[in-house]
Parts: C-alpha cells; structure tokens; sequence
C-alpha cells in the first residue's frame, strides 16, 4: 500500500509540508505507523499548481523519497496553494515511472492508497469500460491508474463524487464476477486545482486510514503559542494517510464509507456509496 497527503490554502513551501513535521511523509516512506508496510520505497511524486497554469506540475521517480536529492531541492523552491504528495508500496505492478503517483489529465491530479484485489483478473474489463478518446492517455499498468481513467470516463469533471461512485461500483460488479468477496479497498483524492475531494471507502468496510485537519481557527484557541498556525489562513486543510505530528486537537479520522470537499468557504463531509453497475 502507499502514503499519502493533499494540502490545500495559504501558499506553502513544499519543504514546510514534506519534510519539516516530526512524522512527515519523508518519515513515513521509512517508518510508517499506520500503514500495511513500514517501508513505503517503490517511487513518490509530487503535483502541484500555481497561479500561472492551470495545469498541475508532476515530479515523479522510482527510488524511494528519503534519498532523493531533486525532491529536497524542489521542495526547498516550490511554492504552491494546493499540491499533492504520495510514496508508493506497490501491491504488484512494476516500479517505474508511469506507475508512481500523482496521475494526471488536463487540470485534474488524482492518487490512491489501497488496491483492487484480483486486478489482473478483471484488468481487460475494466480497461474496456474507459472512453475510448481517454484510452490513449493510460500510460502505466496500476490499477489505480485505470480507476483514475474510469472517473474521468463517468463524468470526473462535472460531479466528481458521482464519478467515483460509478467507477467504485463497476470495480466491484467486475470483481463480483470474477467471485471476489471484498475487491476494492481505497483512499483517494481528486483536485481539479481549485477543489479537492477525499474519499474512504472499502468493500469490506475496513478501510485505510484517512485524517483531515482541524479547522485553523480552533486550533489557534487551542495553541495560541503555535507560530505556523499564525501564519496561514483559515482556509488551510490537510488531508493524510496518517497525521503528521501529534499537536492535541489537530488530527480527525475520516469516517468509514464517506468522503469530504475542501473548497473556498465552507467544506463538507458526507457519506460516500458506490452506484451498483
């Protein structure tokens, strides 16, 4: 399985997010607390936007992010509003590039921990059921990738939670058919780089774990000493596979079988259910 994080307000230093805080997710591609494996060192990737391009930047590699020497100077220079970060355990699929997480198209950046059980047997179904003018565009071999595919496919750009709804259920009609009992076990975000959803959801209903942060303001009444929290604003959001320090109050876990939208304003978290195909 894999880490992950989205952040999302005041524009940030990458450095400040991946590397500063006591459980960082540098830290977490060595020792891991929460995950299947400690060691999370089968590629990373960051995406990210800016003011500039609507389109979302990706660096991505198969060495492990501990070590990388490119990674700790981009994030020493990169400034983003919104930006994605993900270290990979892979479940199966070759380490290379096009299989490391963020994926993306045109505006939209997705990435996933989790897994569709039995992939290999229901792949050509699956793969079948993406758009054929998106087809093309498939460049790896990870389920994730084709589940990215089959969002965009179902409508990822005009009501994401319902795209992810039908594409979490034709994975589970496919491994049905294949007498999968429990074929789908995911936490993903979306962004289109203006809003980001974040779902938690499993077919067995055991799913990996998924915090979001406290709201800016409540944390400041809990940690008026804190100097970060004085600096951003109360917009800012985290969404993480497990929480990057242990500041009191910070942390909530996501709920089981429900997904969450930060947005300019107010967010919101509701229960998510896959569409039956």
């Amino acid at each position: 399985m894999c880490r992950w994080l989205a952040y999302s307000g005041t524009p940030m230093l990458l450095d400040t997010i991946l590397y500063k805080p006591a459980h960082s997710l540098i830290d977490q591609s060595l020792h891991s607390k929460m995950g299947v494996e400690t060691t999370n060192g089968d590629g990373f990737g960051i995406g990210w936007y800016t003011q500039d391009n609507d389109t979302p930047a990706l660096m991505r590699d198969v060495g492990p992010a501990w070590n990388n020497r490119n990674l700790r100077e981009v994030a020493d220079h990169v400034r983003s509003p919104l930006f994605f970060a993900h270290i990979r355990a892979s479940t199966g699929t070759a380490v290379q590039q096009s299989n490391c997480h963020p994926f993306r198209h045109g505006r939209w950046m997705f990435m996933h921990n989790g897994a569709i059980t039995g992939f290999h047997l229901m792949r050509r179904d699956l793969t079948m059921l993406v758009d054929p003018a998106l087809y093309a565009d498939i460049e790896g071999t990870t389920d994730s990738e084709v589940m990215f595919f089959l969002a965009l496919t179902f409508g990822l750009d005009q009501d994401p939670p319902s795209a992810v709804a039908r594409m979490a259920g034709v994975v589970e009609r496919a491994g049905h058919d294949h007498g999968i009992e429990f074929p789908l076990q995911m936490t993903l975000a979306v962004t289109d780089g203006e809003r980001l959803w974040a779902f938690r959801y499993s077919s067995a209903h055991d799913s990996r774990s998924l915090f979001y942060s406290s709201r800016v303001d409540s944390l400041r009444r809990l940690h008026p000493d804190v100097a970060f929290l004085q600096d951003i604003s109360e917009e800012t959001r985290l969404i993480v596979s497990e929480p990057l320090g242990d500041l009191p109050g910070a942390w909530n876990a996501v709920p089981e079988s429900s997904y969450g939208l930060v947005q300019a304003g107010e967010d919101g978290l509701w229960p998510f259910t896959p569409v039956p195909a």
